[in-house]
């Protein structure tokens, strides 16, 4: 994903972030390199994607959604994926 002009972090995205020790610069991080794994073109009000990237090795799965009428990316939320729920490459989803 190429540079971001403006990121903005919704209230759920922040808590998580918060609880989850990740700063603002993990995230730009993993939204301006990181790798698209999931598409959801659909999404309303924007369409969203989930974002792989690592941060000082730590994995960090990011949820965004894209404004492009105001060229912004909105951080959804952050997490750190679970290995039991995700493939040992952390792109696909574990079949149940």
């Amino acid at each position: 994903m190429s540079r971001t002009r403006r990121l903005t972090f919704r209230l759920h995205a922040l808590q998580r972030m918060y609880q989850r020790r990740i700063s603002d610069a993990d995230v730009r991080k993993v939204v301006e390199s990181g790798e698209v794994i999931e598409d959801y073109p659909s999404d309303e009000p924007y369409p969203s994607q989930l974002l792989l990237g690592w941060v000082r090795g730590r994995s960090l799965h990011v949820v965004v959604a894209h404004n492009a009428a105001n060229d912004e990316v909105i951080v959804i939320t952050v997490y750190e994926p679970d290995v039991t729920l995700w493939e040992s490459d952390l792109r696909r989803r574990r079949k149940s």
